[in-house]
């Protein structure tokens, strides 16, 4: 069960992160057009505080959740690393199928070359995020020999 709650934990902090990131971008006039709240919203025909509560549900549930199905089953032993795959696999489930289903066409393509590539430097910090954190909570809560 802790393992449960150290991915949720992980999802949550980089789902923060994220966040911030994603409102820096548009307070800084980058790539405007690229709002995925905006997106997901429309997609689901409600508005921007039904945008961010599934954009925050994906977050800390849905990566929370990957995070600790997939660590163990991931080569290496990096938790960082794993991570990252996981970043990068949603990326990618985000390219071929939500893209097109917000009507931006496969990689978001009708956005042009910057949407897919700055969406994959989110997912990968994003990934990175929540695998070093999965990491730190692990290793904070895995009992020591000679500690009780």
């Amino acid at each position: 069960m802790q393992r449960v709650f150290n991915g949720l934990l992980a999802g949550m902090a980089a789902t923060i992160v994220l966040s911030l990131l994603m409102v820096l971008k548009t307070k800084m006039g980058v790539m405007p057009d690229l709002d995925i709240i905006n997106m997901i919203a429309v997609t689901m025909g409600g508005g921007a505080a039904l945008g961010w509560a599934v954009h925050s549900t994906i977050g800390v549930v849905g990566y929370g959740a990957a995070m600790v199905i997939l660590s163990e089953r991931l080569p290496g032993d990096s938790p960082t690393g794993h991570g990252v795959i996981i970043g990068f696999l949603g990326w990618l489930i985000m390219m071929i199928m939500v893209m097109p289903m917000a009507g931006v066409g496969m990689f978001g393509m009708a956005m042009g070359l910057m949407a897919p590539m700055m969406t994959l430097v989110l997912h990968l910090i994003f990934g990175t995020v929540l695998g070093w954190t999965y990491g730190k909570l692990l290793l904070n809560s895995t009992p020591r020999a000679g500690l009780r």
